[in-house]
């Protein structure tokens, strides 16, 4: 057994071939090293950039349940920083974060990115069909704040587009999400996780670890809400105040 990521000796550790010391610290970013980790070399400029925003995006979004998951697991666990993160990082899932998978996974098992436009609008109109059949959820489409347009998505949008990454891929979401407002008939706007999943495929990303984009870019968020949780501590509040409503009379 072997893997090609990392080499090491009593001298030297090597990843992908480069010498961390002498080639990576100092010189590569997080989300460069990142890269390096995923793709098995740096990413060019565009790469970089396009790369970088995606992770950006996701690192903060407010007091979601996996933040409150993090901070309650804190509370009863203060000696284990780490069980909170992964209690956190468990709830990047189907509804929140983790339908970058779900997105990519669509979008890329639709068939090939290259497509013309009457093949793009034939496909959306068959996945939009499908899982109207189905009575699912388009991963990629709507949100429960951002209801007229995720404010991160035009953005991440442009910055694929700016840098050569508005491929057939976010071309077939675009369709898809215009399909089920045709369809459905209601506005459901591409969200952030939707524009990932799409900007991730351009990018080469196999969907079945595209879900990592979000779980790299949240444990950052994590790590900062427990580090607030320790200054300014919420967790005990709402465990209380959520027994005692629990517990009023109907």
């Amino acid at each position: 057994m072997r893997s090609e990521i990392c080499r090491s000796d009593a001298d030297s550790i090597r990843i992908h071939g480069l010498d961390l010391v002498t080639d990576i610290l100092g010189k590569v970013d997080l989300g460069q090293m990142a890269f390096l980790e995923i793709w098995g070399r740096l990413p060019n400029p565009r790469e970089d950039t396009v790369f970088n925003a995606l992770i950006v995006a996701l690192v903060e979004h407010g007091l979601t349940p996996s933040v409150l998951a993090a901070r309650l697991t804190y509370l009863g666990a203060p000696d284990s920083l780490q069980a909170a993160v992964a209690a956190g990082l468990s709830g990047v899932g189907t509804v929140f974060v983790g339908s970058i998978e779900g997105a990519a996974r669509l979008l890329q098992e639709a068939g090939p990115a290259d497509a013309g436009e009457d093949r793009r609008q034939a496909l959306a109109r068959d996945i939009v069909a499908r899982f109207k059949a189905e009575k699912r959820i388009i991963p990629g489409l709507g949100h429960p704040i951002h209801k007229q347009a995720d404010p991160r998505t035009a953005r991440l949008l442009a910055i694929a587009a700016e840098n050569g990454f508005r491929g057939g891929h976010v071309m077939l979401l675009e369709a898809v999400a215009a399909e089920a407002e045709r369809s459905l008939g209601r506005h459901l706007p591409i969200n952030v996780s939707g524009a990932i999943g799409a900007i991730a495929s351009e990018l080469g990303l196999d969907w079945r670890v595209s879900r990592g984009i979000g779980l790299i870019a949240r444990t950052i968020g994590l790590v900062a809400h427990l580090l607030e949780e320790i200054r300014s501590p919420l967790a005990r509040e709402l465990w209380l105040r959520t027994e005692h409503e629990a517990q009023e009379p109907l």
